[in-house]
């Protein structure tokens, strides 16, 4: 920037975008001075290197600006989990899957954990049996990501919103 720049002669662009042509340094740094605002080294690689006219402050505050825009328009997407127990009521299931299906509407995956207690641990299927059952009560907004496996004493499946 400025008198950062040593290489001599450079290819000049106007605050336009429009090219100036290649001039040597000294005469570039007058023309930007002349009108108030910075030379930029914009491709320093380039040979002869390519400089610009125009005002950096505002330039660096532009970046930041849009930057700051498209974080905000970003969703950021949250895990949330849903214990189970399989001697779960029919009721206790359609109320955790109204809960899923709040949470996958809103763009969130949902984490299902089916807890096993004691001799639960020795038939596993009847855990299975319950998720298949909540995955038919969500289906219409999600869709299975990870299929069930077993961790300990513990079945994990995660569902993610279905994409239309």
């Amino acid at each position: 920037m400025n008198n950062q720049i040593r290489i001599s002669p450079v290819r000049l662009v106007d605050v336009n975008g429009e090219q100036v042509g290649i001039v040597a340094i000294e005469q570039a740094r007058a023309i930007a001075e002349e009108r108030g605002l910075d030379l930029v080294e914009v491709a320093p690689m380039a040979r002869p290197p390519v400089v610009r006219i125009m005002d950096y402050g505002k330039y660096k505050y532009e970046q930041a600006r849009k930057a700051r825009e498209s974080k905000k328009k970003q969703h950021q997407v949250k895990v949330k989990e849903i214990k189970l127990r399989p001697k779960i009521e029919e009721h206790d299931l359609a109320f955790k899957a109204g809960h899923a299906r709040r949470f996958l509407g809103e763009g969130n995956k949902v984490k299902l954990t089916m807890r096993f207690r004691g001799r639960e641990m020795t038939h596993p299927e009847l855990g299975e049996e319950v998720l298949r059952h909540f995955i038919e009560l969500v289906a219409d907004v999600g869709q299975v990501e990870e299929e069930a496996r077993v961790e300990g004493r513990n079945m994990t499946m995660v569902l993610a919103p279905k994409r239309n």
